[in-house]
C-alpha cells in the first residue's frame, strides 16, 4: 500500500460538521495511530529535507500538533498563530473568510525575526483563507515563507492556487 493511501485510510469523515453541507476531514484517527502519526511526519520531513527552515508557524489547532511534531523532528522552533483572544503577549493579528465562516488569527510580535525563513503548517489546506493569513503574519514581521504542509488537501477547493507561488506539501490529495 502507498503512504497516501494508508494515510488516507485514516482519516475519518463527518458529514455536516462544523455545519450542515460541510464533510469534515478529521485526523485524530491518524494521531491515535502510532504507525501512521510518526509515518506522516517523516512523510513531511523529507518533503522538506535540505531546505533551511528557522521556524515551523502551526494555526490553530491541529496544526499545532503537526507543525509541534516536525519542529522536533528537523530540530527548529515552532511558533502557534492562534485564534483572537488567546496570546498573552504583544501580537499581529489579521481576519479572513473561511468556507464556513469568519475569522481571526494572531501571533506574538516576537515570535518571527526578519529574514528567519518559515514552514507553515496545518492538518487540512481547503481555500487557502486561513493559509493565507497566516502567509500576511509571518511576512508582516518579516519572514520569509518557504512554502506550506499539510497532510490533506481538498483538491476541489483550490486552495493551493491561492497559494502559488509558494511549494505545497500535502500528503493526501482528496
Amino acid at each position: 500500500m502507498e503512504i497516501e493511501d494508508f494515510i488516507s485510510s485514516k482519516l475519518r469523515d463527518v458529514k455536516d460538521y462544523p455545519k450542515k453541507g460541510v464533510l469534515f476531514k478529521d485526523i485524530t484517527p491518524l494521531l491515535a495511530d502510532q504507525q501512521a502519526f510518526p509515518l506522516a511526519i517523516d512523510y513531511l520531513a523529507n518533503k522538506v529535507s535540505g531546505r533551511k527552515i528557522d521556524r515551523i508557524v502551526g494555526i490553530e489547532a491541529r496544526g499545532f500538533i503537526i507543525g509541534a511534531a516536525l519542529a522536533y523532528t528537523l530540530k527548529c522552533s515552532f511558533v502557534p498563530i492562534r485564534k483572537a483572544g488567546k496570546l498573552p503577549y504583544e501580537k499581529i493579528s489579521t481576519e479572513y473568510d473561511l468556507e464556513y465562516g469568519h475569522q481571526k488569527i494572531e501571533m506574538h510580535k516576537d515570535s518571527i525575526s526578519s529574514g528567519d525563513n518559515v514552514l507553515i503548517v496545518d492538518d487540512l489546506l481547503a481555500t487557502g483563507g486561513t493559509s493565507i493569513a497566516a502567509l500576511k503574519l509571518v511576512e508582516t514581521l518579516g519572514g520569509n515563507v518557504t512554502g506550506f504542509a499539510f497532510i490533506v488537501e481538498l483538491k476541489d477547493l483550490k486552495g493551493r492556487e491561492r497559494l502559488l507561488p509558494h511549494d505545497v506539501i500535502s500528503i493526501v490529495r482528496c
